[in-house]
């Protein structure tokens, strides 16, 4: 593993130190913030499978009662019967906090007269099929909405779970290893620096030494 390009200094040790364990922590907690959206991607995952089957019947079953209602009933008097509806919709569209993530939360309210038929057509002059075709789409709207909620969810969700993969496999596999490799270089630095200035600290006492020793005995000889 590469070290990183530093000075070989105390300074520069005692900072890189600080940094590993200012990375590892946030590796830990990176770690769990991923665990934790892994959970409920796969939860939100499930909800939304389960949503997408139950409106893929809705809508299955509406087409097919739409076309038993075309068949039997002239596209003129179809259309015309569904031409002007008598039930509003609201959205509100909001956003909600998944582990920093923010995810679309749709509102639905429906709005009718109570005093005023949900079917805004005479009932001489269509089929049953076309009440029950609409029935089942009003049922299905909602559905479908919390279906485009959890879809979006999930998309947001799986990208902040790649980001934070990499970053999580980033400190992991690189940036401290390589922390820890130049903490290992400059600390085997430091030692040797101080192992040859030791040796020329005792290479400096014995000349110091010696000097004295040879002044001591010349001393000596004169008196």
């Amino acid at each position: 593993m590469a070290k990183l390009n530093v000075s070989p200094t105390r300074m520069e040790l005692t900072r890189l130190k600080n940094r590993v364990k200012v990375a590892i922590r946030g590796h830990k907690l990176l770690k769990d913030k991923r665990d934790e959206m892994v959970r409920q991607f796969l939860e939100l995952v499930r909800e939304n499978k389960k949503l997408r089957e139950e409106v893929e019947v809705d809508i299955s079953r509406a087409l097919k009662d739409f076309l038993l209602a075309r068949a039997v009933t002239p596209k003129e008097s179809l259309e015309a019967a569904i031409m002007y509806p008598t039930r509003q919709v609201r959205l509100q569209v909001s956003k909600k906090n998944i582990m920093s993530v923010y995810c679309p939360v749709i509102d639905y309210k429906e709005f009718h007269d109570p005093d005023v038929s949900p079917y805004p057509y005479s009932f001489a002059s269509t089929s049953g099929e076309l009440d029950g075709a609409i029935q089942t789409l009003s049922k299905v709207l909602p559905k479908m909405l919390a279906l485009a909620e959890k879809e979006k969810s999930c998309q947001l969700l799986a990208d902040e779970i790649e980001k934070t993969r990499r970053r999580v496999n980033a400190l992991e596999h690189v940036m401290i290893p390589q922390m820890q490799e130049t903490i290992k270089y400059i600390t085997m630095k430091l030692d040797e620096d101080e192992r040859g200035a030791r040796i020329r600290l005792m290479k400096v006492k014995d000349m110091i030494e010696a000097r004295e020793a040879a002044e001591q005995l010349a001393r000596q000889n004169q008196q």
